[in-house]
């Protein structure tokens, strides 16, 4: 089994939701007391985010290619950004190092081409959505994107920092984002991409009509997948 290198923290709320996944996936294909090997570096979140709102991804982009340089000296076979918004960094921490990155886009991509959807709808961060890094992932893939509009865009925004990277769940907030993905339905979306990995926290599947892509479970799962080939 190979050892997987997770760059967490971002927020730690979501971090759970990888952790567990990734040990129940490797438990049920492997039985007995089987757990995933992994390293797990978790940042504060709290120097993130005001990167974040300065606009200073580069500075971002060193701070995650120190963490994933640390986590290869660790021992880490490959690394797991645990978070989308931060995937706009990737391919400067994939230069960086010299071990894989397992990109979130590129999963969450192959899902959708599994069922066969050409355009979906994409939920995230303001920065996620509005900036054209995820976007252009799924366009590579042959896949069209549709975004909420801009007071839309600022409704899930402002649940996912104030709320579910807090730990805080309202039903409001759930409806609300449940309406957004109606709305993003009738603009032609098959499906709609949760592409924040707080957000699987508060919209299950069987709150919507269209189908739903869970990036935090999909990432997860992929990461199983490469740290058991060839086992």
């Amino acid at each position: 089994m190979k050892t997987i290198g997770l760059i967490g923290g971002m927020s730690w709320e979501s971090t759970i939701e990888y952790y567990r996944i990734l040990n129940e996936e490797v438990n049920k294909r492997l039985g007995g007391w089987h757990s995933a090997k992994l390293i797990l570096y978790s940042v504060d979140f709290d120097e993130i985010v005001n990167l974040q709102k300065r606009g200073e991804w580069r500075m971002m982009g060193d701070i995650l290619a120190d963490v994933a340089k640390r986590l290869e000296r660790a021992g880490a076979d490959f690394i797991v950004i645990c978070t989308n918004t931060m995937h706009k960094v990737a391919e400067y921490v994939r230069s960086r190092i010299k071990i894989p990155l397992l990109s979130i886009i590129d999963c969450v991509a192959n899902e959708i081409k599994k069922k066969g959807l050409k355009k979906v709808g994409l939920l995230g961060t303001k920065f996620t959505v509005e900036d054209d890094f995820y976007r252009e992932g799924l366009r590579k893939h042959g896949i069209d994107v549709v975004i909420p509009k801009e007071s839309e865009i600022r409704d899930v925004h402002k649940i996912i920092f104030d709320e579910l990277c807090k730990g805080i769940f309202r039903d409001s907030s759930k409806y609300r984002l449940i309406e957004i993905i109606k709305n993003l339905e009738k603009r032609g979306a098959e499906g709609v991409i949760l592409g924040c990995t707080e957000l699987p926290l508060l919209i299950k599947e069987d709150d919507v009509d269209i189908p739903i892509f869970d990036s935090t479970k999909i990432h997860a799962l992929y990461a199983v997948e490469m740290a058991l080939i060839n086992c």
